[in-house]
């Protein structure tokens, strides 16, 4: 169980898909009016200056936030079905022209799987953005913010690690 301000207002960062919802209020103690959620597709990914940055920094400001958590569920197995799906997409990008490429590369802080993906390893990924979010210019120093590993084990979530990290 973590130890929240239950009037304080907490920022999730959730993938859209995994309803995790239910999970962060239990764990957090924190009343449904004060959690406010980030929900992307797939694993939480940030650039600086991207759209979910942006509305951190917003949510940070207008409503007050002090804690962050960037959530992500452990999935050692990707179904084959999304897999397929994303190579897929993959496969789209390489047959576009060299501007749509082009265009693409010049955003990207990797490659173009890295983007349509996350890195496969959950710690790793979480790290990535907690530091995006902490060292940001636009976020007060006062801003906590940190990870949160899920595990789902036969349709059951618990949470499996939270990752505190040093500036």
């Amino acid at each position: 169980m973590m130890h929240l301000d239950k009037n304080q207002k907490v920022l999730f960062l959730t993938n859209i898909e995994s309803g995790l919802e239910h999970i962060l209020q239990e764990v957090s103690d924190i009343r449904p009016e004060n959690m406010l959620t980030i929900q992307n597709y797939g694993p939480v990914t940030l650039n600086s200056y991207g759209d979910i940055m942006r509305s951190v920094i917003i949510a940070i400001h207008q409503e007050n936030v002090k804690e962050i958590f960037v959530v992500a569920e452990d999935k050692r197995d990707a179904s084959e079905n999304s897999l397929s799906n994303l190579n897929s997409i993959k496969d789209q990008i390489r047959k576009s022209d060299d501007d749509v490429q082009n265009s693409m590369a010049e955003f990207l802080d990797g490659t173009v799987d890295d983007w349509l993906t996350g890195k496969e390893n959950v710690s790793e990924n979480i790290k990535n953005c907690v530091d995006i979010i902490s060292n940001h210019s636009l976020v007060p120093s006062n801003v906590k913010v940190q990870g949160l590993i899920v595990n789902n084990e036969n349709g059951k979530f618990s949470v499996a690690d939270i990752l505190e990290y040093s500036n």
